[in-house]
C-alpha cells in the first residue's frame, strides 16, 4: 500500500474528542466483515462515516469462520440457486481484489458408497455449479475416477471410494480480510474506532439522529451525530434492536460452528477435502502453512454469546468423523494444537434444524429508521454492503438532495495491493524468500508475510532493518507488532496474536515463543503499568489453555 495511514489508538482520547464534534452521514456500528464492507461502500460513494466496534475489529464471528470464500456448494441440495449464484460470482471479484489474501483453492468432494453425493448428481451439481458461479478455464469441475482420486488424496478411504468431485474454491483470513477493508475505507474518510461499545441512540423527532457509546479502554461516554445509522453487529444484532425497541417480527437464530487445527504431519492431506460424516452432514479438511483444520460443527446456540468456546463433545464429533473418513488417520483429542469457535447469526425459520437455516442476509428498518442487517456468509459481505447502501444512499439522496456515486466496491483493490493476478503474488513471494533467506528465513516465512500483509510487507522489512540486538526471528515479530499498533488499532497482545496474525490458531507455538518480545513492544507504545501487562498476560495464557487443552479430565 502506498503511503499506510496511520491507524493507531496511541492518541486514542484526542482522536474521540475530536470526533464527536463532528456530525456523519452514517454511522456503522460493528466491525465485523459486513460493517466493513458498508464502511468501504458508503465512504468510496460520498458519505461520511464513522465505523464504531464494541470489541477488536473482527473478534466476532468475522475472526471463527472456516476461512473460505466458497460458493456454497451444498445450497443447491436446498435449491437455493440465488444464493450459489450470488456468492459463487463473488469469490472471483473478492480474490481479484486481494489476491494476496484470497488464495486459489482446489476442493476434493470424496464419492463414497452410501454418502450424500452420488457420481451423476455430483457431476450435474458441479456443472450447476460453474454455470451459476460463472467458473472459467482450468477452474472448472472434473469428475475423477478412484484411481485419480486417490492419487490427489492417498489417505481416502479406497475400499469405499468411488471416484471424486474436483473443484476450484479460495481460501482466507476472515480476520485479515475484515481489516483490510476497514483500512481500505480509510482512504475514503471513514474514521473507525474498536473497543468503542454503542449504549443507545440519539432521537431526534422520533427519528435515529446518532448514538451514544463508551470508550471500553478508558471509561469515558461520548454522543456523536449521525443522519443514518446501520446496525451490522453480527449475532447482537436483535440487542441493537432492542435498546432501539423495535425487535418485532424476524428474529436471529444462532448457531454455534467449531474448528479445530492439527499438526501438518498428524493430518497429513495434501489439499482441501470436503467430505461427508455419518450423520449424513459435510465437514472440511484444509491444510494451511504449518498446519490442518477441520470444520465445522452447527448446533445451536444460547449461551453468552461474547465467550463461545470449544467443548469436549465438539472436538470428540469432529475427530470422529476425520477418522471415520480417513482410515489410517488416528487422531486423538491429543492431537488439537489449536481451535476455534464463533456463531453464525442466521435468520429464525420456524421448524427448521440449525444446518437446514437460509445463509441469506436480510435488512429490517425500524419506524425510527434504524437499519439492520444480518444474516449472509462471509463471501457475500460486499452484496449485503452493497444492498444495504443503496437503501440509506436513496434516502439521502430524497432526504437531503445528495449526490452519491454508484457502487464501485468490485473495483477498490484491498489496501492497495497493487497485484493484477494470483502469479503476481506467487513471484512476490519468491522475491521477498531471496530477500529473508540469508537471515535464517524460509519458504514458510515468506508464505506467511505475503499472505497476511500483501504488499505491507515493506513496511514491516523496513522497521525489521531497523531493529537491533536481537535474533532475526524476534526482529520480524516485533516489526509486525509495530505495524499492528502503528497501522492496524492493536491495543494489545491479543488482537495481534489473534486477529491481526492468526498466530494463535495456525502458528501457536510462536505465541509462547514471543509473548515477551510481543510484550514489550506494547507496553513501550501505550506505556501500560507492570498490573496492566500482569492482566494481558493473563488473559492470552487463558486463551492458550482454552484453544489448546482438549484432555477428557477438562470435560
Amino acid at each position: 500500500m502506498e503511503g499506510n495511514i496511520n491507524f493507531s489508538n496511541v492518541k486514542r482520547k484526542e482522536t474521540l474528542q475530536k470526533i464527536v464534534k463532528e456530525t456523519y452521514d452514517l454511522i456503522v456500528i460493528g466491525g465485523g466483515i459486513t460493517g466493513a464492507g458498508i464502511a468501504l461502500d458508503a465512504s468510496s460513494r460520498g458519505m461520511k462515516v464513522l465505523l464504531l466496534e464494541k470489541g477488536d475489529f473482527a473478534s466476532g464471528t468475522s475472526s471463527k469462520s472456516t476461512k473460505l470464500i466458497h460458493g456454497g456448494l451444498r445450497y443447491l441440495k436446498q435449491f437455493d440457486f440465488w444464493l450459489v449464484k450470488e456468492v459463487g460470482s463473488e469469490r472471483a471479484i473478492v480474490h481479484k481484489l486481494a489476491p494476496h489474501l484470497v488464495l486459489p483453492e482446489k476442493m476434493l468432494l470424496p464419492l463414497i458408497e452410501g454418502g450424500s453425493y452420488g457420481k451423476w448428481l455430483t457431476s450435474i451439481g458441479l456443472k450447476v455449479y460453474d454455470i451459476l458461479a460463472q467458473v472459467t478455464g482450468d477452474d472448472k469441475r472434473q469428475m475423477l475416477e478412484k484411481k485419480e482420486a486417490m492419487k490427489l488424496e492417498p489417505l481416502l478411504p479406497k475400499k469405499i471410494l468411488n471416484g471424486a468431485g474436483y473443484y476450484a474454491e479460495y481460501r482466507t483470513d476472515d480476520a485479515r480480510l475484515t481489516m483490510e477493508n476497514v483500512k481500505t475505507s480509510l482512504q475514503f474518510g471513514t474514521h473507525a474506532y474498536n473497543y468503542a461499545k454503542v449504549t443507545d441512540f440519539i432521537y431526534k423527532n422520533e427519528k435515529v439522529a446518532g448514538v451514544k457509546f463508551s470508550d471500553e479502554v478508558f471509561g469515558d461516554t461520548y454522543e456523536v451525530s449521525s443522519k443514518y445509522v446501520i446496525n451490522a453487529a453480527g449475532p447482537w444484532v436483535d440487542e441493537l434492536r432492542s435498546v432501539n425497541h423495535s425487535k418485532k417480527g424476524k428474529r436471529l437464530h444462532l448457531t454455534k460452528g467449531v474448528h479445530l487445527v492439527f499438526p501438518k504431519e498428524k493430518l497429513p492431506v495434501k489439499q482441501s477435502v470436503y467430505f461427508d460424516i455419518p450423520d449424513g452432514r459435510m465437514m472440511f479438511a484444509i491444510p494451511r502453512g504449518k498446519v490442518t483444520y477441520i470444520g465445522t460443527t452447527d448446533t445451536n446456540y444460547n449461551l453468552d454469546k461474547d465467550h463461545v468456546t470449544t467443548d469436549i463433545a465438539d472436538a470428540i464429533y469432529l475427530v470422529s468423523a476425520v477418522n471415520h473418513m480417513f482410515p489410517d488417520i488416528n487422531l486423538e483429542l491429543d492431537d488439537i494444537i489449536s481451535s476455534w469457535a464463533g456463531l453464525r447469526p442466521l435468520i429464525h425459520e420456524e421448524g427448521k434444524s440449525a444446518s437446514e437455516l437460509s445463509r441469506k442476509d436480510e435488512i429490517f428498518t425500524s419506524d425510527t429508521g434504524l437499519v439492520s442487517i444480518a444474516g449472509g456468509k462471509l463471501t457475500g459481505y460486499r452484496k449485503m454492503a452493497e444492498r444495504v447502501v443503496n437503501r440509506v444512499a436513496k434516502e439521502m439522496e430524497e432526504d437531503f438532495d445528495a449526490t452519491l456515486k454508484p457502487c464501485s466496491t468490485d473495483k477498490i483493490p484491498l489496501c492497495g495491493n497493487g497485484f493484477k493476478k494470483f502469479k503476481q503474488v506467487k513471484k512476490y513471494m519468491d522475491e521477498i524468500l531471496e530477500r529473508i533467506e540469508k537471515d535464517g528465513f524460509k519458504k514458510y516465512d515468506a508464505w506467511y508475510l505475503v499472505t497476511t500483509y500483501g504488499k505491507q510487507t515493506e513496511t514491516i522489512l523496513e522497521r525489521y532493518t531497523k531493529i537491533k540486538g536481537v535474533n532475526s526471528k524476534e526482529r520480524m515479530i516485533r516489526a509486525e507488532a509495530q505495524f499492528a499498533i502503528a497501522f492496524e488499532m492493536a491495543i494489545n497482545p491479543l488482537d495481534f496474536f489473534i486477529r491481526r496474525t492468526g498466530r494463535l490458531y495456525f502458528d501457536i507455538d510462536s505465541v509462547r515463543t514471543y509473548m515477551p518480545a510481543v510484550f514489550e513492544e506494547f507496553q513501550q507504545a501505550y506505556s501500560y503499568s507492570e498490573a496492566e501487562m500482569a492482566e494481558f498476560k493473563k488473559q492470552l495464557e487463558s486463551e492458550l489453555e482454552e484453544h489448546s487443552n482438549f484432555s477428557l479430565d477438562r470435560a
